[in-house]
């Protein structure tokens, strides 16, 4: 086998793999947002993870940071105001902009979830190497950079 079916050979067992794990992400993405609130939507863990992460973030950075538009993002957080999990606020640096974070309820609804799914990765990868699993996590760091930086152009 010549080296260009070689890396060939290797860059469809990736795309594979990587398909498989988005498939299985956003099943337990819903799962997840259904663990936060009953009528959490799929993506409302992951924004919740953001807004969490960032502590008071902008409506326009939480859309820069998902790819979606203002009118799209001003639809999720709605919902997740009305569910009681975030609160906007006028940004006193820009008052023409909001200011996102989550609620004392939204906040342990969250991180109570977060637990339980670090658990799950504590359980599927404590057979591993420390290395091996600190290694993985730079793999898969490098990999998000370099598809952050495709979709930007």
């Amino acid at each position: 086998m010549g080296e260009q079916e070689s890396a060939e050979q290797a860059f469809r067992a990736v795309e594979r793999e990587v398909a498989l794990l988005f498939r299985r992400g956003r099943a337990r993405a819903f799962e997840m947002s259904r663990r936060v609130h009953p009528e959490l939507e799929g993506v409302g863990y992951g924004m919740l993870a953001f807004i969490e992460e960032a502590g008071r973030v902008r409506l326009t950075d939480i859309g820069v940071h998902f790819g979606v538009g203002k009118a799209s993002i001003s639809r999720q957080v709605k919902h997740l105001e009305a569910l009681g999990l975030v609160r906007r606020e006028v940004d006193p640096h820009d008052r023409r902009s909001s200011l996102v974070s989550l609620t004392e309820d939204g906040a342990s609804r969250y991180l109570r979830a977060r637990d339980d799914r670090m658990d799950r990765f504590r359980e599927l990868m404590g057979a591993w190497e420390r290395e091996d699993v600190v290694q993985f996590a730079d793999l898969l760091r490098r990999f998000n950079d370099v598809a952050a930086q495709a979709m930007a152009v």
